[in-house]
């Protein structure tokens, strides 16, 4: 889950419904593509552009993977 996507749609009052119509995919294919982040180029720029947001901040991983033998400096 992307939640900075989720917050922004939320802090802009939209809906699932809403931002799937400015996609142009239904409610459901939407809610699919905020699970497994299989946006294409195309949506993902509509998305950048309806929230104001940058890729790297509307995309973040909500959970950072945990690679073994990294240490904390």
């Amino acid at each position: 889950m992307f939640r900075n996507l989720e917050a922004e749609q939320k802090r802009y009052g939209m809906t699932n419904s809403q931002v799937a119509e400015q996609l142009g995919v239904s409610r459901a294919t939407y809610e699919a593509k905020k699970k497994n982040g299989m946006f294409t180029r195309p949506q993902i720029v509509k998305l950048m552009e309806i929230f104001h947001c940058e890729f790297n901040y509307l995309f973040e991983q909500s959970e950072k993977p945990n690679y073994p033998n990294q240490h904390s400096a």
